[in-house]
Order: structure tokens, then sequence, then C-alpha cells
């Protein structure tokens, strides 16, 4: 030992090597030991809570998200259906007035084939007039060939049916006879 050195004296009934800590903290340090597995074990709860609570609203959104869904597409239908229901009192008009002269109802029935065709254009799908186009087997159904003089091959010759829709909205092919080749 030097000079400046304090001698150690241990008190009685010390040991070498004991942990010299007072009394009065050695039981904070068990305690902050013995709560973390309890805080963890908390806060694992907590967790388990909040995701459970999440994957519940989760399905409760899924859920209603379908009902909104199916809710959208009945009025979807309705209101669809609702623009039909003036092109069908024509066409009951025309049958209640069939048996008298036939040129007025022939009339009535080309009026309401017009309105008919105006509904569709209203709703996005227009009719095509497809004669002398080009054949595109994205918006034709090719049902027959013909080939004849004064026909451009690889043209709508006719048309069989009529199919409504715009080039990249389709909502059904025109049904067409192509011009071939004459042989």
């Amino acid at each position: 030992m030097s000079e400046h050195e304090a001698p150690t004296t241990a008190a009685p009934g010390d040991e070498p090597g004991e942990d010299t800590t007072p009394a009065d903290e050695a039981p904070e340090r068990e305690d902050e030991r013995v709560s973390e597995p309890v805080d963890q074990a908390g806060r694992i709860a907590e967790l388990e809570d909040a995701w459970r609570r999440t994957a519940a609203e989760l399905d409760n959104f899924r859920k209603r998200c379908a009902r909104d869904v199916v809710s959208a597409r009945e009025q979807e239908r309705a209101a669809v259906a609702s623009r039909w229901l003036p092109v069908l009192d024509n066409l009951e008009r025309a049958l209640e007035h069939a048996s008298s002269d036939p040129d007025p109802v022939v009339e009535g029935v080309r009026a309401v084939l017009a309105q008919a065709v105006g509904v569709l254009a209203d709703l996005g799908y227009p009719r095509r007039d497809d004669a002398g186009r080009a054949f595109d087997p994205a918006v034709h159904e090719a049902v027959s060939t013909v080939s004849g003089e004064g026909l451009v091959p690889g043209t709508v010759a006719q048309v069989v049916r009529p199919g409504y829709g715009s080039d990249d909205k389709i909502l059904r092919p025109a049904a067409v006879v192509v011009a071939t080749r004459a042989s």
C-alpha cells in the first residue's frame, strides 16, 4: 500500500469477493429483473389484443365492402332496367294498335327499335355499323364467307347480327359475312 491510500477494513463477517452494495439497492434490482418478464408478458398481451382487434376490424371492413358491392350492383341493375321500361311501354302500345292499320304499327316498331338502340348508346354501347369495314376478329364474328365482283377481300360484306360497343369496349361482336377472293 502506498501512503496516500486509506486502509480498508472489512466489517466482521465480510468475506473477500462478496458484493458490498447497500442492502436497500439489492431488492430494487431483483424487482426490476422480476418485473421485466411481467411487463413483457403484459406488453405481449396488449399487442395480441391490438392484433385481434385489427383483424376483426379488417374482417368487418371486408364484409362491409362485399355488402357495398352487392348494393351497388343492385342499384345499377335497377337503373339500367328502369331505362328499358319506356321501350317496353312503347312495344305494348304498338301491339295494342296492331289489329288496326299495319303501316303505323311498323313505323311504331321502328321508332321503338331506334329508342332501344339509343338506350344502349346512352349506356356506352352504341350500335356498330361494320358493313364495308376490314374484318377484325376482336370486334367481328365471321359466320360465313362470300366471293364476288366488287367485293374487297378481307372486308365485311354483310352484317348478319349487329354488334354493340366501341372498339375497346365490346358488349357483343357483330356476326358478319366476310368477303374473300373470287375463285
